[in-house]
């Protein structure tokens, strides 16, 4: 701040790095990049399992650096896709979010007319680029994984005026990010533990993930006679497909474990069911019970520290 003439002028850098902030806030919330930085425990956690310990740190600085690329691509890919019904959605009455994970920053800043589709699909594009260079070179079949993926959630955010087995699509998704870790460190890990690992994630996410994401939105997706669990089936329906999700889920982690080379103890292998339970299946119980639009909404928080809780235990017990 400086003064002419008996005037005070205010410098217009602080207004201008502001300005940029708050822009860069909507890029984020395109990318839901709160929920990306956990979710970067599932890809992390999934090579811990399969290798008994830490990759070397080249594979695990460009592992991070691909994982976070292909996650913050993928979420905003889904908004890009979506960005009309996300629009009509907000154009029939804001939903309020409260405490929602997905809602920090901002929820749908593209169908908010915040920022533009332009800039969207470019923010989408150039770290789908960073990604996929960083798959390529950790091993050219995560790669593929990578754009298989997109091409998936892409397919996944088109159905939601088709059908509710949609979830099954979300789920196949989410378990991609997990299987590229592992092959990432291991071009041949083990079928058994491949197979474990993707029924693992596949029904975390669906019980965990998506049900609750789509009953958060439940009064929306029914004014549009959308496709989802919650509306096909309702809140009964789908609080019963979410406790028995979350139930296999806690059982497959199990088998996750005892298959790993981590070889954890059983005092271990109860703290870790411990924690699916806590984390993931209490919580869909007060669901089922309560029915209350809240409850998933804690439930989907939950589920999102689900990963990042059990690498961290998986950290400590490899360090005990």
């Amino acid at each position: 701040m400086s003064e002419a003439g008996g005037e005070k002028i205010v410098s217009a850098a602080p207004v201008a790095s502001s300005a940029l902030f708050v822009r860069l806030r909507l890029f984020l919330a395109l990318s839901r990049t709160p929920h990306c930085l956990l979710d970067l425990a599932t890809p992390a956690l999934s090579a811990l399992l399969w290798l008994g310990g830490l990759p070397p740190l080249s594979v695990t600085v460009l592992g991070l650096i691909t994982v976070f690329a292909g996650y913050t691509a993928v979420y905003a890919l889904n908004d890009v896709v979506d960005h009309r019904s996300d629009r009509e959605k907000l154009s029939q009455g804001k939903v309020e979010d409260g405490d929602y994970l997905d809602a920090a920053y901002a929820r749908h800043p593209m169908a908010q007319g915040l920022l533009s589709f332009q800039e969207g699909l470019l923010w989408t594009g150039a770290w789908a680029l960073v990604a996929l260079l960083g798959a390529y070179w950790l091993n050219p079949v995560c790669a593929l994984i990578f754009l298989a993926g997109c091409l998936i959630e892409a397919i996944y955010c088109l159905m939601l005026g088709v059908t509710s087995l949609r979830t099954l699509v979300s789920g196949v998704v989410k378990t991609l990010g997990g299987i590229a870790a592992v092959l990432a460190v291991d071009p041949s890990p083990s079928p058994a533990f491949l197979l474990a690992l993707f029924l693992w994630l596949f029904f975390w996410e669906i019980g965990g993930q998506n049900i609750p994401a789509d009953w958060h939105d439940l009064e929306a997706d029914s004014r549009l006679q959308a496709k989802t669990i919650p509306v096909q089936f309702g809140p009964r329906g789908a609080g019963a497909v979410i406790l028995v999700c979350l139930a296999c889920s806690v059982v497959l982690s199990g088998v996750v474990l005892r298959l790993s080379p981590a070889g954890l103890s059983l005092p271990w292998l109860a703290l870790w069911l411990g924690v699916g339970l806590y984390l993931l299946c209490l919580p869909a119980l007060r669901l089922y019970r309560t029915q209350a639009r809240s409850q998933a909404s804690l439930l989907f928080n939950q589920a999102s520290y689900y990963p990042l809780a059990l690498l961290s235990l998986c950290m400590l017990g490899l360090t005990a």
